[in-house]
């Protein structure tokens, strides 16, 4: 899930601190770094990369994900970070079965210390659980991992009843699964970065 880093289009809160020119900067490059980890695997033909991008048209997102190396791309649509993912889902269905792709995983740009172990360590426990969450410091996730037995029948149940936005994005997501069989399993909590409180966390 990739926001384009127009000037003043993104990491609004960051910009506030260090100016909307150096906001956008820390947005492309933390891009960059996500698509290179994720890129290392693919090229290892162990996962396939789409692209969810916002914030540009048709057009230009075709030029960026070229630029990016990705040859696989949507947008993401209106709604919030909830109904923009359900989307991602049912347009890439057709592909995952065609592809025979069991999980799917969503990852954002917003995270320096992402890295190939994270990747390879969610596709090993979405063998034996359902639901994989990378909490964050702000009470939401930088990662979820969806398995194939909810992708097929409940893929509304991760993002129902959640506030968006706010700190009870984690627990909100995991109180629709407590009255389900369905397993689920946390990785380690990371930091999101969208302030200069959340860069000098990482000092």
């Amino acid at each position: 899930m990739a926001k384009w880093h127009g000037f003043g289009r993104c990491k609004t809160r960051l910009s506030r601190d260090i100016g909307k020119s150096n906001s956008a900067k820390v947005q492309s490059v933390m891009t960059k770094h996500t698509i290179s980890v994720a890129k290392f695997l693919q090229e290892n033909k162990i996962i396939d990369i789409c692209m969810a991008i916002s914030g540009l048209g048709v057009g230009n997102c075709k030029r960026w994900s070229k630029e990016l190396g990705i040859k696989k791309f949507n947008l993401q649509g209106k709604g919030c970070l909830g109904e923009k993912m359900k989307r991602q889902i049912v347009i890439n269905k057709k592909f995952c079965a065609r592809h025979k792709i069991k999980n799917i995983i969503f990852i954002g740009t917003d995270l320096p210390d992402l890295c190939h172990q994270d990747l390879l360590n969610t596709l090993k426990e979405l063998q034996q659980n359902d639901l994989i969450l990378g909490p964050s410091n702000d009470g939401g996730y930088w990662l979820i991992g969806l398995s194939e037995k909810i992708m097929s029948s409940h893929s509304y149940l991760p993002f129902i009843n959640i506030k968006w936005g706010t700190e009870n994005v984690l627990k909100n997501t995991i109180d629709n699964f407590a009255y389900s069989k369905f397993k689920y399993k946390f990785l380690d909590k990371k930091i999101d970065i969208d302030t200069m409180i959340d860069i000098e966390n990482r000092k």
